[in-house]
């Protein structure tokens, strides 16, 4: 029986989608496509049932429908660059279509999301066989289609950390774009953007602090000092001017170490005289309830007294990684030492 060969060598488990081919050497027989060893991933095409359709997987399959001049983009381009906080589905839940720029209208196909704007040539790019929008036209298609507001910042969020574009790139390339679907929505999001959260749940935890609970827009992952210059910690969100901090403890933190590890690092800040309040994963159900808490914990903070043992100001031996500039500049030895620490999806 035909076995078709991997998409890519540097995609080994990916399969591209296969067409009939009543000789079954290019494809299975009608007969074969029918049978249980095989499955359609779109109308005409086909790839072995034991292929397993994880999102890249997904993306090759979607994309099979392309023609020349035609290309992925939005959150699977991203995805297939790299960008590991960009998945199949919406809020871990919901699978997502693949976005497609194509000339025609391919929307009866299930799965896929067709978009027919206009494509230049040079915003396409073919990557490890796949041919994808740049990054500034990925990320830009994903804020501006984005379902809300907070969804388009959490997007944006996202693209920078992985370092694929930055604030100042995505600003410049919608100045030059015209009068298209999304712009307003698009530059609000770049106002509300950050280069340096660590997760989509911190982007959104930010939402919640400068929204619902009206307090002055924190720093994302700033480090903490003390005055001789050791590093105590580097909170998910941090008002310098107030001495409050934000964690977001998900189910990453839920086990015995991870609780320990959190209660040592609230400790410390509280010794420095910085005022803490973590966020739940269980608090998404109860975002007054988060909202009453983080306003207390500025009550306290803005009660306190007394001179500060901590800082901002980073000693000379550090190095700033908060901007997408100062992490791109950084070499690969440098990125595996000082970006080691940063989650990943």
């Amino acid at each position: 029986m035909f076995e078709p060969a991997p998409f890519h060598q540097r995609r080994p488990r990916l399969v591209a989608p296969v067409r009939v081919d009543p000789a079954g050497r290019a494809g299975p027989t009608r007969g074969q496509a029918r049978g249980p060893r095989w499955r359609q991933s779109s109308h005409g095409l086909y790839v072995p049932a034991h292929v397993e359709p994880t999102t890249e997987q997904r993306i090759v399959e979607a994309a099979a429908v392309l023609r020349d001049g035609e290309a992925v983009t939005g959150w699977a381009a991203l995805r297939w660059r790299g960008a590991a906080w960009f998945d199949a589905t919406a809020g871990g839940r919901v699978p997502r279509r693949v976005p497609l720029v194509a000339t025609r209208d391919r929307t009866a196909q299930l799965g896929l999301a067709i978009s027919q704007e206009f494509l230049h040539p040079d915003e396409v790019e073919v990557l490890d066989g796949l041919p994808i929008t740049t990054a500034l036209r990925s990320v830009v298609f994903e804020v501006r289609h984005a379902s809300s507001l907070p969804d388009a910042v959490v997007a944006l969020d996202m693209a920078c950390y992985a370092d694929l574009v930055s604030l100042a790139e995505v600003s410049a390339y919608l100045e030059a774009l015209g009068p298209v679907t999304g712009i307003p929505r698009a530059r609000d999001a770049v106002a509300l953007a950050d280069e340096n959260s660590w997760s989509p749940q911190e982007t959104r935890m930010r939402g919640v602090w400068t929204h619902q609970a009206g307090l002055p827009r924190p720093l994302c992952n700033a480090p903490v000092f003390t005055l001789d210059g050791r590093h105590v910690g580097t909170p998910d969100l941090l008002e310098p001017r107030l001495g409050l901090v934000a964690e977001y403890n998900g189910a990453d933190h839920i086990s015995l170490a991870g609780t320990a590890a959190d209660v040592k690092k609230e400790a410390a800040y509280r010794d420095l005289g910085l005022e803490c309040v973590t966020m739940l994963v269980t608090d998404w159900a109860d975002l007054d309830g988060f909202t009453a808490r983080l306003l207390a914990a500025a009550r306290r903070a803005r009660a306190s007294s007394g001179p500060r043992a901590w800082t901002v100001e980073p000693p000379a031996w550090w190095t700033a990684t908060d901007t997408v500039a100062r992490r791109r500049a950084l070499d690969g030895h440098q990125r595996d030492r000082v970006l080691r620490y940063r989650r990943t999806a």
